[in-house]
């Protein structure tokens, strides 16, 4: 009996297999929400489970917020009784007052118990005693992997480019050294030999680098001269430089390479997965439609598959990369000039 073609694609889609390994960790597909509000909420993360998420990224622990934080209780304690020598003793701390860390481990804990997937903890850390003290609570908690935020501006001009790696490699060490799960590092654009430096934190110990960290830029108020922080989200073009570099670095380093920032569409995962991407990181377009939108994706993705005769997400990827691409040159300078050409040629034909 001949299948009409509906059921042919059907019977397709069931024998298509979309799991990949990310940090040594099996997942079912490589759709992961990354570090955001939506893991705030228990609801909205076994919202993003039933969509079809492989794991889920907590949003950021950030040690600035707890040192602040620890400041602020400390000027209480102290200064309470300014005025009044009675005061302290009606003034206690109350019982049921909980830290920033104390929080961030309770909702770890919470996402653990109510959750099938993995939970990823981030944190973000700026000093020593932080990185360690910090890194081994997660653990504790339950955390399956460790994404290292570190999000650095170098503005000091006596700060070298070897300083700011520097600066990441002693931070991966030090974790790396009180805990047994995997560490993850998310890195920005900015390295100036990025598959150098990869390689580095590769033989420190990381067991995967997140590309791109997306810095927020400062703004200017125009009515107040002051500056301001500014909130944008991403949007599609915003992947391109972490297509560009995991299809480089894909064959030359063993760790786990994953996508972040503009992936907002089934052909975002597409392109990164073929580039070598063993997963994608999701976050501007789950707060724009919702966490249901993720299997819209995902349903996308494997029809991509089904159509283009993949069997699996191996596969697929990496089979674009620099080292298995028709033209390798198309990922660093050479087709510059093309660019450049096609675009005034285009503008020509509207005139």
């Amino acid at each position: 009996m001949t299948l009409r073609n509906n059921d042919l694609m059907n019977q397709r889609i069931d024998t298509v297999d979309i799991s990949t390994n990310y940090l040594g960790i099996p997942l079912r597909n490589p759709l992961v929400p990354s570090a955001s509000p939506l893991s705030h909420s228990v609801d909205t993360a076994r919202q993003l489970e039933d969509a079809g998420a492989a794991a889920i990224v907590m949003y950021s622990l950030f040690e600035e917020e707890i040192l602040d934080e620890e400041q602020a209780l400390t000027r209480f304690l102290r200064h309470q009784d300014i005025g009044d020598p009675e005061a302290s003793s009606y003034r206690p701390v109350p019982a049921a007052f909980k830290s920033a860390v104390e929080r961030y481990l309770d909702q770890l804990a919470l996402l653990k118990a109510r959750l099938a997937i993995p939970v990823i903890a981030s944190l973000n850390g700026v000093t020593r005693g932080g990185w360690i003290r910090l890194g081994k609570d997660l653990q504790e908690a339950g955390a399956d992997a460790l994404e290292l935020n570190v999000y650095h501006i170098s503005t000091d001009p006596a700060e070298s480019a070897a300083d700011v790696e520097n600066r990441y490699l002693e931070f991966l060490h030090d974790l790396i050294s009180q805990v047994s799960i995997p560490v993850a590092v998310k890195i920005g654009p900015q390295f100036s030999a990025l598959p150098n430096f990869v390689r580095r934190l590769e033989t420190a110990g990381a067991a995967g680098v997140v590309m791109f960290n997306r810095f927020y830029h400062p703004n200017i108020d125009l009515e107040t001269r002051q500056v301001v922080p500014s909130m944008v989200l991403s949007t599609p073009a915003e992947s391109l430089p972490a297509m560009r570099w995991i299809g480089i670095l894909r064959n030359q380093v063993s760790l786990s390479l994953a996508a972040t920032g503009g992936i907002h569409a089934a052909g975002d995962v597409i392109k990164m997965v073929l580039a070598g991407a063993d997963i994608t990181q999701l976050c501007s377009v789950l707060l724009q439609r919702g966490p249901a939108h993720l299997a819209k994706i995902l349903a996308e993705l494997e029809d991509w598959m089904v159509q283009n005769e993949y069997s699996s997400l191996t596969e697929m990827k990496g089979s674009v990369s620099q080292k298995k691409a028709i033209n390798p040159a198309a990922f660093e300078h050479a087709n510059y000039l093309q660019v450049l050409d096609t675009y005034i040629s285009s503008r020509r034909g509207e005139r």
